[in-house]
């Protein structure tokens, strides 16, 4: 009796997962333009993606995919926030992979207490 291997083939990983990122909207961006576009995000995120004000989320280091999918959700409406709603509905797609990519270049390292 054969048992099948249920591991998929690396190639058809791959095509799954370029297929999501497509159907999603994602696509890769410039960190060097999204470095220069965070400047607007400075304030409140900080251009190094950690938060200068209680309220807001340190998002350095961040998956780009997460980050296109939250500033598309502020842009769309679908999530709402008083500040970002606002700033992200003039984005562009190309804008957002910017941004998104540049956080997404931030390393972030953690030392955990004693």
């Amino acid at each position: 009796m054969h048992r099948m291997n249920k591991t998929p083939p690396r190639s058809l990983v791959l095509v799954a997962g370029l297929l999501f990122c497509f159907s999603t909207g994602t696509f890769a961006g410039d960190p060097e333009q999204g470095r220069k576009l965070a400047v607007q995000c400075q304030t409140c995120h900080g251009i190094d993606g950690l938060a200068k004000i209680p309220i807001a989320p340190n998002i350095a280091g961040e998956s780009q995919i997460y980050l296109q999918s939250q500033l598309k959700a502020f842009r769309s409406g679908k999530r709402e926030h008083e500040m970002m709603s606002v700033v992200a509905k003039n984005l562009t797609d190309r804008q957002i992979a910017d941004l998104a990519a540049w956080y997404e270049s931030i390393e972030v390292t953690v030392t955990l207490p004693d």
